[in-house]
C-alpha cells in the first residue's frame, strides 16, 4: 500500500456539499451546562464555531476551575466548512527560563512525589489559552472579541452554583488547602468546602475578564496580570519559584501540523506533539485494524476488549519512549503511525491470550519505528484535571478543543481570581534513565507532553462525521479510542459509545471500570491471561456527531455536562 501522507501543515479534506436544509443552526457540547449555554448563545448571535468554543473556554474558567481556564492551556482543532481545511493550534503551557532539568528532584537526587511537586509555584507554566484564543479568533471568529466574554463575566460577577464534581474535588483537597488560604477564601464557606449548590461569586476574576475584554490577550501577558501571576508563583506558600516578564514575552500559540491517518474507510485527525493524543490513538487503532472488531464484539466481547487492551499497552510503551515537545526532541510521528510498522506491532497481539510475563523481560516493550533516534523510555505523570468542548456552526465549521490546568485546581494558586496550572508536573521528573536523557525532561521554554486528544473523523467522501475529546489525564487517549471504536466499529450513536465501559492499565493489571458491563466479563478476561482489577475510571467526554438530521451534540453520562443542538 502506498505510504500515507500523515503530516500536513494544513490538511485538506475535499468538502462534500451539504444542502442548506440539512445544516444545523448550531451545536455546542461541554462538561458544564453554563459553558454549553455560553457557547450556544454565541451561535444564536450569528457567531462561528470558534466564537462558541472560546466563549465556552472563558465560561469554564469560572464554573469549572478545578479543570481548566485561562490560567492553563489547551489544544484546538478547527475544520473549515467551506474550504475543508483542517488546522490546529497549540496553546500548551511553557516552562519558564528558570526550569532546569533537576526541577523536580529532591535533595537526595531522586524524583519528588507528585503530591510534593504539584502544589505551589514550582509547577506553574506560562499559561497559553489567551494566546490560543487570540489566534483562533483572528483566523475564524465572526463576532466582536468583546462579546465572547459576556457570559463568563456574568457568571463571575453574579455567581454560579457549585457542581457535584467541583464540590467532590474541594472535599478531597480540604486538608491541602489549609496551606492555601486564598483558595479557602474563595471556595470555602464557614470553614469548610462550599456545599453543592452554593452560589460562588468571583468579582476579582470578573474584573480580570473585563480587562481582557477591552485590552485583548496582550493585557494578560503584560502589566498587572502578568505581575499577579509572577507574584503568586514567587510568594507561593509551597514550592515558591520564578516566572519573569521575559517568560511571558516569549510565549506564543503555535499553528501545528495535524496528525492524520486512516482507520478502515475513515480518516482520523488530531493534535501533534507536544500532544501524544493523536499518535497514540492512531497506533491503537492501527494495531487492531486487522481484526473484525464489530463481529468479535458481538460474538465474544471479552476477546474484543482483550485485543483493545493489548494494543493499548503496546501503544503506550511507544508513547513513553518517543513522545515529547517536537521543538526540542526528534519525534518519529510518521514512523509511529506507519502502516507497516503497526502491522508488525499488531502481530504481537495474540487473539487467544495476553502476552506472557517473563522475569527481566518487558511484557509490552516499545518498538523501533521508522525514523526513530536512539531513546530511553521513562514514565511521565499526568493527572485528570482537564475538560473538553465542541462547537459546530451552521456553515459546517467545527471547533474542537481540550483545555486544562492539569491536576484538580492546578497548582492550588490563584492570581486575580483565576486558578493557575500545575502543568510542569506533566514533564518526566527524572531527566535521565540508564545514563541517557529522557525525551520529556524539563527544559526552559519547553512544553510538557500531554495526553489531550481532540479528534475529528472524516468519512470516505471527506466529510467530517465526528468531533470529540475527553478529560482523564493519561486515560484521555483510551476514553477517546474506545468511543471511536464504539461508533466506527460497533455502529453505536456517539452518546452510547461514550457510555461504554472505560479500560486502562496499571502495573501488570488490566483496569476495568467499576459498575460497568465489563464486570460481567472479568472472569473471561482472566482466562485470557489478564490480571483484572476493577476500579474507578471516570471520564468526561464531549463531542458532536453528524446524523441524517444534522450535527447532534453528546456528553459523557458520567459527567454533569450538557449538549445543545438546534436542528433544522
Amino acid at each position: 500500500m502506498k505510504k500515507l501522507l500523515t503530516l500536513l501543515a494544513f490538511f485538506l479534506i475535499t468538502p462534500l456539499a451539504v444542502p442548506a436544509s440539512a445544516q444545523n443552526a448550531g451545536t455546542a457540547a461541554s462538561a458544564h451546562p453554563e459553558a454549553t449555554k455560553a457557547g450556544f448563545e454565541m451561535l444564536q448571535a450569528g457567531g462561528s464555531a470558534t466564537d462558541a468554543a472560546m466563549a465556552m473556554m472563558l465560561a469554564l474558567t469560572v464554573v469549572e476551575p478545578q479543570s481548566s481556564g485561562i490560567g492553563g492551556g489547551g489544544f484546538l482543532l478547527h475544520h473549515d466548512g467551506k474550504s475543508g481545511w483542517m488546522e490546529t493550534i497549540d496553546g500548551r503551557e511553557m516552562a519558564p527560563s528558570a526550569a532546569a532539568s533537576d526541577r523536580f528532584l529532591g535533595e537526595d537526587g531522586k524524583p519528588l512525589g507528585w503530591r510534593d511537586a504539584a502544589p505551589g509555584g514550582k509547577s506553574v507554566g506560562v499559561p497559553g489559552n489567551m494566546r490560543l484564543m487570540e489566534m483562533a479568533h483572528r483566523k475564524w471568529g465572526k463576532l466582536p472579541w468583546e462579546k465572547l466574554f459576556e457570559p463568563a463575566i456574568k457568571l463571575a460577577e453574579e455567581g454560579y452554583a457549585v457542581s457535584p464534581p467541583q464540590y467532590d474535588w474541594m472535599k478531597r483537597l480540604e486538608k491541602l488547602w489549609i496551606k492555601f488560604p486564598d483558595m479557602q477564601k474563595l471556595y470555602w464557606r464557614d470553614g469548610v468546602p462550599a456545599p453543592r449548590g452554593t452560589i460562588i461569586k468571583n468579582p476579582e476574576l470578573g474584573q480580570l475578564l473585563r480587562e481582557l475584554q477591552t485590552g485583548g490577550a496582550e493585557s494578560f501577558y503584560t502589566g498587572k496580570t502578568a505581575a499577579a501571576i509572577m507574584g503568586a508563583v514567587g510568594d507561593a506558600p509551597q514550592n515558591p519559584s520564578v516566572l519573569t516578564e521575559q517568560d511571558f514575552a516569549n510565549y506564543s500559540a503555535i499553528l501545528r501540523h495535524p496528525v492524520c491517518s486512516t482507520y478502515r474507510e475513515y480518516r482520523i485527525c488530531g493534535m501533534g506533539p507536544p500532544s501524544s493524543g493523536a499518535t497514540t490513538v492512531l497506533q491503537i487503532l492501527g494495531s487492531i485494524e486487522r481484526f473484525d472488531m464489530g463481529a468479535l464484539y458481538e460474538k465474544e466481547p471479552a476477546r474484543a476488549w482483550h485485543v483493545i487492551g493489548e494494543a493499548m499497552r503496546l501503544a503506550y510503551a511507544d508513547r513513553e519512549k518517543y513522545l515529547a515537545d517536537q521543538d526540542f526532541v526528534s519525534v518519529p510521528v510518521a514512523g509511529l503511525i506507519d502502516k507497516g510498522y503497526l502491522s508488525k506491532r499488531s502481530q504481537m497481539i495474540a487473539l487467544q491470550r495476553a502476552r506472557p510475563e517473563f522475569p527481566g523481560i518487558e511484557t509490552y516493550p516499545a518498538g523501533n519505528p521508522p525514523g526513530a533516534m536512539p531513546r530511553t523510555a521513562a514514565i511521565s505523570s499526568e493527572v485528570a484535571g482537564t475538560t473538553h468542548f465542541t462547537a459546530v456552526d451552521g456553515e459546517g465549521n467545527i471547533a474542537n478543543m481540550t483545555s486544562t490546568v492539569e491536576g484538580p485546581f492546578g497548582s492550588q494558586l490563584l492570581a486575580r481570581g483565576m486558578v493557575l496550572n500545575n502543568e510542569l508536573t506533566d514533564f518526566t521528573f527524572a531527566p535521565e534513565k540508564d545514563g541517557a536523557p529522557v525525551a520529556n525532561r524539563v527544559q526552559p521554554g519547553k512544553r510538557p507532553l500531554s495526553s489531550m486528544s481532540p479528534t475529528i473523523v472524516y468519512d470516505a467522501t471527506g466529510k467530517p462525521i465526528l468531533a470529540l475529546g475527553s478529560a482523564g489525564g493519561k486515560r484521555i487517549i483510551m476514553h477517546v479510542t474506545k468511543t471511536l471504536i464504539g461508533v466506527l466499529d460497533y455502529g453505536l450513536p456517539l452518546q452510547e459509545a461514550m457510555a461504554m465501559p472505560n479500560i486502562y492499565f496499571g502495573g501488570s493489571g488490566l483496569l476495568i471500570e467499576n459498575d460497568s458491563d465489563l464486570i460481567a466479563l472479568q472472569d473471561d478476561l482472566a482466562r485470557l491471561g489478564h490480571t483484572v482489577v476493577s476500579t474507578n475510571l471516570p471520564s468526561k467526554l464531549a463531542g458532536a456527531q453528524k446524523t441524517d438530521k444534522g450535527w447532534v451534540g453528546a456528553v459523557d453520562p458520567r459527567s454533569t455536562g450538557e449538549a445543545v443542538s438546534e436542528l433544522p
